[in-house]
């Protein structure tokens, strides 16, 4: 008796969510390349994920090839149910679901980047993605007359394994014209630190 109250628990629960996201994607037209789950309440071993193929089509135990792009979520429900009937005491309940792709992150609008030290205006700056070191650097009002421009570091911590490294930069040799071989691109997260100059630096 407990089993049977479980299992009608469980049937009940199914059938509402599933009845709740059917009808979030009621109005869907399926197209090729979507991923269907399918669920088929009195025989879970049907269940399973299938691709709609480039012809439009998907196969389905019982069912055999059938046809979903341009098709609800309703009208595969329907074809799906009438094609495995006939292996089931009553009419089966079918419930289908689109499963929304996954997709590339959005590329980030800007990046955070710390400047401290002797900048004129330290702190926190939101950069455009691809922003350079030598980009960076004339931001934040330019530095200070006090700042140690010979031993400009970048300090870059990699968020995997939490280690720090830490690049020495000249920017009065640049300044000056020397070439930086590599003009290094900032990520998220960097933080460029100007020193104080020492007496007689």
């Amino acid at each position: 008796m407990t089993r049977i109250i479980l299992f009608i628990s469980l049937a009940l629960a199914i059938v509402f969510s599933t009845l709740s996201a059917a009808d979030a994607q009621s109005n869907y037209r399926v197209r090729t390349g979507d991923t269907l789950e399918i669920q088929v309440l009195e025989d879970p071993s049907l269940d399973r994920s299938v691709r709609v193929l480039p012809d439009g089509r998907f196969t389905f135990p019982f069912a055999g090839t059938l046809r979903a792009a341009g098709l609800t979520i309703a009208q595969i429900e329907r074809n799906i149910r009438i094609a495995i009937a006939s292996n089931f005491a009553t009419e089966p309940n079918v419930f289908v679901f689109v499963v929304p792709e996954e997709r590339e992150p959005l590329e980030p609008q800007t990046i955070n980047v710390y400047l401290l030290g002797e900048f004129n205006t330290p702190g926190l700056a939101e950069m455009p993605p691809g922003t350079t070191i030598l980009q960076a650097l004339s931001m934040g009002g330019g530095m200070t007359r006090f700042a140690a421009v010979k031993r400009l570091q970048l300090r870059r911590t990699d968020h995997k394994t939490g280690i720090q490294t830490v690049r020495k930069i000249n920017y009065k040799a640049l300044a000056e014209g020397a070439a930086l071989s590599n003009d290094i691109v900032l990520k998220d997260g960097d933080v460029i630190l100007v020193p104080e100059r020492r007496l007689f630096e």
